[in-house]
């Protein structure tokens, strides 16, 4: 599907975005081992911290330009039934426009 909603957001922990501080890029493991970066709609965000990040802390949440990624970007359909935006390769920094902070 070629739907692209000008923002998508991923979550990650707070270490694990300082350990990739001096790169261009963000990766995560599901990028090596399923070949794509998770991502999120505004309208998931919330049930995406609720199912999967509930026991975390120190998170942020990365507001991504979509037209901006130099990586592809698709909309997959999840088991849920919902369609999830997936960046296939490195999320270059350039494209995020904020850092949020989560409690």
């Amino acid at each position: 599907m070629n739907l692209k909603p000008n923002t998508i957001y991923h979550i990650t922990t707070l270490a694990a975005w300082k350990a990739q501080l001096a790169s261009d890029h963000y990766t995560t493991e599901s990028l090596k081992e399923e070949g794509f970066i998770h991502c999120s709609t505004k309208e998931q965000v919330k049930a995406t911290l609720e199912r999967y990040y509930s026991n975390e802390k120190d998170l942020l949440l990365l507001h991504i330009n979509s037209s901006g990624l130099l990586a592809d970007l698709k909309f997959e359909l999840a088991t849920n039934g919902e369609l999830f935006p997936h960046v296939f390769g490195k999320l270059n920094k350039s494209a995020i426009v904020e850092i949020e902070k989560l409690i």
